[in-house]
């Protein structure tokens, strides 16, 4: 029978009532030291604890070992489903380590992102994994400045000597570019992303050096000024303003794909018979749209659980080396992209 927990049971209690010293129910109950005592002891301090209503004291491990144990996570979009899969990666990693993942939205301006950023200072965060780092990002700066452990997420920066985990941006588009040209495509344009952005920055360049190396002009180029389906379609507007032969588009991210089918449609034309689109990220359900999204498989799980792992050891040894982890992309085949369409067909 579960014993009726008390109001602040201590760690004595749970000894005494499990039958061993208090440095065991310590280890028993730190995951990164419980490895030191069998995993019998474990199970049964494990269940003392439960049963007696047993919760560790976290600000009192905080001020002896001047860590909270909690990891600040900032994301650009909270909504944008490219995140969800990189912050299970996170707490994955982070709970294994026995530490906690502090999500919040940073979206928008340098202000809002700066009071964020404060905010988790306040809350005594060991670290910070930001997913919302311009190529030239002040909160970055501001980490550097005030000797704060951090890495940077899907978005790089232009300073080299930084942690981060990021995709291989310029590949993937090259793989896009590299997919539609097999098919016998000449007239490909690009739907790029903001060119502040690393992904929207590198994934251009890729585009770029792929259509040079088929031996293609890449003119048919537009800036988009964020990763928005309205965006999207706008950007393909514009596009087609600028040179109506496309036959086909690399977009820079999913939801600009997605704005590319409304752009068609509105136009009258159809994927993929008369223009392919490929998308990049492989948002969940791609494969559920009409047509399924032919697009760039980033591997966004592990590279949020690499982010808390080089985060975790910059915990551990302030003074450790940057470490920047590429992530290999790969081109996903489905229903947007075909051979074009042949002249009078």
């Amino acid at each position: 029978m579960r014993d009726i927990p008390s109001k602040n049971v201590t760690i004595t209690q749970v000894a005494l009532k499990a039958g061993v010293d208090r440095s065991t129910v310590s280890r028993a109950l730190d995951p990164k030291k419980r490895a030191l005592i069998s995993d019998a002891v474990v199970k049964r301090v494990e269940a003392t604890a439960q049963a007696l209503g047993y919760r560790p004291n976290q600000l009192a491990a905080a001020l002896r070992t001047r860590r909270s144990g909690a990891v600040g996570v900032l994301l650009p979009d909270i909504t944008n489903p490219v995140f969800p899969p990189i912050v299970k990666g996170i707490e994955e990693t982070l709970r294994a380590a026995g530490c906690v993942a502090l999500v919040a939205n940073a979206d928008g301006d340098a202000a809002s992102q700066a009071e964020v950023f404060e905010q988790m200072l306040a809350r005594r965060v060991d670290g910070l994994i930001i997913a919302t780092a311009a190529r030239d990002d002040l909160l970055v700066a501001r980490c550097i400045e005030q000797r704060v452990p951090f890495v940077l997420v899907n978005r790089g920066a232009d300073a080299r000597e930084l942690s981060m985990v990021v995709n291989d941006d310029r590949l993937g588009t090259q793989l896009a570019v590299q997919h539609l040209v097999s098919l016998g495509h000449r007239h490909i344009a690009h739907l790029a992303g903001p060119q502040n952005l690393s992904t929207g920055f590198v994934r251009r360049a890729g585009f770029v050096a792929a259509m040079r190396e088929a031996g293609l002009p890449a003119g048919s180029i537009v800036n988009c000024t964020g990763y928005s389906r309205e965006a999207g379609k706008s950007g393909c507007e514009k596009l087609f303003a600028k040179a109506p032969d496309i036959t086909a588009i690399v977009a820079s991210n999913d939801l600009l794909a997605l704005g590319c089918y409304d752009a068609l449609q509105g136009m009258n034309l159809s994927c993929p018979r008369d223009v392919s689109v490929i998308g990049h990220n492989d948002m969940p359900l791609m494969d559920m749209v009409s047509p399924p999204m032919t697009t760039v498989r980033i591997q966004h799980r592990e590279m949020g659980a690499q982010a808390a792992r080089v985060l975790l050891e910059h915990i551990a040894s302030p003074d450790r080396a940057p470490e920047s982890v590429v992530l290999q992309p790969t081109i996903i085949l489905r229903g947007s992209t075909a051979q074009p369409r042949q002249a009078g067909k």
